[in-house]
C-alpha cells in the first residue's frame, strides 16, 4: 500500500443516494488502496458505489450482473498516443484484440467545423460527436461545452430508463479533460467521475472498479504518453509510457473478459481513440497538419464502416479525410447502447461505424449568384437508398439513390451572413453540417471601376494576358510552368469563363516555383501615382493546406522570408488567415486576422494609399462576409513599397524561392481570377460591387 492516500470525494446523483450510503464500506477500502499506486495520488475523486464482491477487479470478486446485461462501452482516449506507436504495440504482441485504423480530427480546416488539435477541443469532440460547435475552443480552464446544442453522449445514455437505467463513469487524468468534466451541466449526465490529476495507474485502478462495477458507459482518459512525447517520439521514455498505457488498457479488456465469461449477454464495445496527433518533436501544435490531424481509433469489433484497420497511415490530407473521424466515435458507441435518434434527429458531425452506408465528407460551399448553399457529400457501403437533406431539422429535398450533391436556393429576408445547420441522410446514415453564407442580393458592377485600371488578367487562356497591355505575367522558370485553366471560376452562370491555378508543386531543379508580373511603370514606385489597388479573386484548397508553419505566400514583390524585408506581401497562415504587410527591410507594418473558407472563392484586396499614409486590407468571405481593416505606415515604408523591383510572384513571393527556402511551409495550388491593379485607391462600396455583382471587370468597357 502507498503511504500516501487520495481525497476522497463522493460526487453521485440523487438518484444513486442509497447504493452510495450502502456502499461507504467499499469506498473505505478504496480510499485505502490509494487507487494510483506509488504514482501521484488523484487529489479530487469521486468514486461509485460497487457491486457486492467488487472491491477489488481480480476474477475472484467481479460481480454478477444482477440482471443487467445488454451493450456496454468502454471509450478510451490516449493524449500522446500516435497511430505509428499502436503500430509497434501490435508488432510487438500488445492489445492485440483491438483493430486499429488511421482517422482524422481537428474538423475541417478553413471551415466553420475547424478547432484545434489539441486536448480540450478533442474531448469536447469525443463527447459530443460534433467539431467546434461544441464550444470549447482551447486547453485549460474557462471553457465549457455548449451541452444545449451538444448534449454529450453520457447525457443522451442517461435518458434511458427501461428497462433499467444505465449507469455513466468517467476517470480523467487531464487537467482539461477533468475541467470539462468538473462543469456543471456536463456533470449533470455523469453518475461516477474521477479526477485522477495526472495519475494514470489511478486511471487503470479506478476504470478497472468502474467496470466490475457495472459500469454501462466509462469514459477513461489516459495522458502520460503525451508528456513523455516531448522527449522525442523514438526515446526510450516515450516507449515506456506507451507500453505502460498498454499495460493498463490490458488490464481493462481483462476485466471486461471476465464480466462477459460471468454473463455471455454481456456485450461490450470498446473504442480507444488518441486525441490529437503530434509533430517530429512529439508536440500538439494545434494545426491543421498531416500529422497534427492523424489520430488513431481501435475497436474490440469489427465495425463496417471503419476503413483502413491495420494499414499505414495516408500520406496526405485528402486521402486521410475519406476515413473515419474523431467524431465518429460519440455516434457509434450510442448506436451500440440502442441510443442512437432517428436519422433525420440526429445532431452528430460524424457516423455511427456500425452503419451500411456512409455518408462522409458534408461540404458546403456559397454558389456562384451568392444566394444559394451547394452541398456536396461522398457514399460508401450500401449507395442504393435514397438521400435527404435537411436544413435547420426540415426536410429540404429527397433525392435518387446514390447522389452526392445538391444546391440549396437560399431566401433570406436581407444581405448579411445567414447560417443554418444541414444533415444528410442515407439509409441508416447521418451527419451534420454548420454551413453560413454571406447572402447577396442582386447588385450590378459599380461602373467606375473602369477608371484608374492599370492593369487586369481576366484568365480566360493561357498563357495570362493583359487586357490593358501594360504588363507580363508567366512562369518564373519556363521549365516549371504550374499554371493551368480551371472552369469552375468565381462567377454567376451567365459570365462563366476560366480562372488561372497556380501549383507550386512545380519547380524546377532550383526550386523555382509560381508566377510573376512584370509590370511596365510599377505602380508602387511611380511617384505620379498617390494611391493604388490591387485585387483578386482567390481559392485555395479544400482543406487550406498551405496554411501551415511559416505560412504561404499568395502575392508579394518581396523576399518573404521576414516581414521586416522591403516590399508588400499578402500572405496564408494558419485557420486560413489572410495577411497584409509591408516592410522597409528593418521595419514593418501589418494588418491580420481576415478569414478565408476553405476550397471557396473570396475576393481580396489591398488598398496602398501614399499621400494619407495607410493600408487597407479587404477580404470579402462568401461564408463569413466582408472583413475590412487598415494600418499606418510611414513613409520609410512607401519609399520601399517597390520591394525587390523583380516583379509579383502569385503562389510565390519576389523571389520565385519562397518555397524552397521554407521546407516547412507545404506547396500547393492557388486559384486566382480577374487579378487587376489600379491606379487609385478603390472605395469599400467599389470592391463589395466587385464580390456582390458575380460579373467580371470584363463587362466594364474599360
Amino acid at each position: 500500500m502507498p503511504h500516501h492516500s487520495p481525497w476522497i470525494h463522493l460526487r453521485v446523483q440523487p438518484h444513486r443516494l442509497k447504493a452510495a450510503i450502502a456502499s461507504i464500506v467499499v469506498l473505505s477500502s478504496l480510499a485505502a488502496c490509494g487507487g494510483g499506486g506509488d504514482s501521484t495520488s488523484p487529489s479530487s475523486t469521486s468514486t461509485p458505489p460497487l457491486a457486492s464482491g467488487g472491491g477489488s477487479d481480480g476474477p475472484s470478486s467481479d460481480p454478477v450482473n444482477a440482471g443487467h446485461s445488454g451493450p456496454k462501452v468502454l471509450m478510451i482516449q490516449v493524449d500522446g498516443l500516435t497511430y505509428a506507436a499502436l503500430q509497434g504495440l501490435h508488432a510487438g504482441g500488445a492489445l492485440a484484440s483491438l483493430k486499429a485504423a488511421p482517422a482524422w480530427t481537428g474538423g475541417v480546416g478553413g471551415t466553420p467545423s475547424e478547432q484545434p488539435t489539441t486536448t480540450g477541443p478533442a474531448w469536447a469532440t469525443l463527447l459530443t460527436g460534433t467539431w467546434a460547435r461544441h464550444g470549447v475552443k482551447y486547453d485549460g480552464g474557462g471553457q465549457h461545452i455548449d451541452i444545449a446544442r451538444t448534449p454529450t453522449l453520457l447525457a443522451q445514455a442517461r435518458q434511458r430508463t427501461q428497462p433499467y437505467a444505465y449507469r455513466t463513469s468517467v476517470v480523467a487524468s487531464s487537467l482539461t479533460a477533468a475541467s470539462l468534466g468538473n462543469d456543471a451541466p456536463v456533470a449533470a449526465g455523469i453518475d461516477d467521475f474521477v479526477d485522477c490529476a495526472a495519475d494514470d495507474n489511478c486511471v487503470t485502478t479506478h476504470a478497472a472498479r468502474l467496470i466490475a462495477a457495472g459500469s454501462d458507459l466509462l469514459v477513461a482518459e489516459y495522458a502520460a504518453p503525451a508528456q513523455a512525447a516531448l522527449d522525442g517520439l523514438g526515446s526510450s521514455a516515450y516507449r515506456a509510457s506507451v507500453g505502460s498505457t498498454a499495460a493498463g488498457v490490458q488490464r481493462l479488456l481483462d476485466t471486461i473478459a471476465r464480466r462477459q465469461a460471468q454473463d455471455p449477454k454481456e456485450d461490450w464495445l470498446v473504442l480507444l481513440a488518441s486525441d490529437h496527433g503530434l509533430d517530429a518533436f512529439g508536440s500538439a501544435t494545434g494545426a491543421q497538419s498531416l500529422q497534427d490531424k492523424t489520430v488513431v481509433i481501435a475497436s474490440n469489433k469489427s465495425l463496417a464502416l471503419l476503413p483502413g484497420v491495420g494499414t499505414v497511415a495516408p500520406a496526405d490530407l485528402a486521402t486521410l479525410m475519406q476515413g473515419a473521424s474523431a467524431a465518429d466515435l460519440a455516434p457509434t458507441a450510442l448506436a451500440h447502447l440502442g441510443l442512437l435518434p432517428a436519422a433525420a434527429q440526429r445532431g452528430f458531425d460524424g457516423i455511427a461505424l456500425q452503419a451500411t452506408t456512409a455518408v462522409r465528407q458534408l461540404r458546403a460551399a456559397t454558389g456562384s449568384d451568392k444566394a444559394s448553399l451547394v452541398l456536396s457529400w461522398t457514399l460508401a457501403g450500401n449507395t442504393d437508398v435514397p438521400v435527404q437533406v435537411l436544413r435547420d431539422g426540415t426536410l429540404v429535398a429527397t433525392l435518387a439513390a446514390g447522389s452526392t450533391g445538391y444546391n440549396d436556393a437560399i431566401v433570406a429576408p436581407a444581405d448579411g451572413v445567414h447560417r443554418y445547420r444541414y444533415t444528410v441522410v442515407a439509409g441508416d446514415s447521418a451527419t451534420g453540417l454548420d454551413a453560413s453564407i454571406n447572402y447577396v442580393k442582386p447588385v450590378v458592377l459599380a461602373p467606375t471601376l473602369a477608371q484608374g485600371l492599370a492593369l487586369y488578367y481576366p484568365f480566360g487562356a493561357l498563357a495570362p494576358t493583359d487586357a490593358m497591355a501594360a504588363s507580363t505575367m508567366a512562369s518564373w522558370a519556363a521549365d516549371a510552368d504550374g499554371g493551368s485553366l480551371v472552369s469552375d471560376d468565381p462567377f454567376k452562370p451567365a459570365y462563366k469563363a476560366k480562372a488561372l491555378r497556380v501549383d507550386a508543386n512545380v519547380k524546377n531543379a532550383s526550386g523555382l516555383a509560381g508566377y510573376r508580373l512584370l509590370q511596365a511603370s510599377d505602380v508602387a514606385t511611380d511617384a505620379s501615382v498617390t494611391a493604388y489597388t490591387i485585387g483578386f479573386w482567390m481559392r485555395t484548397d479544400a482543406t487550406c493546406s498551405q496554411g501551415v508553419s511559416n505560412g504561404a505566400s499568395v502575392v508579394a514583390n518581396k523576399n518573404y522570408d521576414s516581414g521586416s524585408a522591403a516590399g508588400l506581401a499578402i500572405g496564408l497562415f494558419g485557420s486560413c488567415e489572410i495577411r497584409f504587410n509591408v516592410g522597409t527591410g528593418s521595419a514593418r507594418a501589418d494588418s491580420n486576422g481576415y478569414k478565408l473558407s476553405a476550397g471557396q472563392w473570396a475576393y481580396v484586396a489591398v488598398v496602398i494609399d501614399k499621400a494619407s499614409l495607410k493600408m487597407s486590407g479587404y477580404v470579402i468571405d462568401p461564408a463569413l462576409g466582408t472583413q475590412a481593416g487598415s494600418t499606418a505606415i510611414t513613409s520609410a515604408l512607401v519609399a520601399k513599397l517597390g520591394g525587390l523591383g523583380n516583379g509579383i510572384g502569385l503562389n510565390e513571393d519576389g523571389t520565385g524561392l519562397y518555397y524552397q527556402r521554407n521546407a516547412a511551409s507545404p506547396r500547393g495550388a492557388m486559384d486566382f481570377d480577374d487579378f487587376a491593379i489600379w491606379k487609385r485607391a478603390l472605395t469599400a462600396d467599389e470592391i463589395a460591387t466587385l464580390f456582390k455583382s458575380g460579373q467580371p471587370l470584363s463587362t466594364l468597357a474599360h
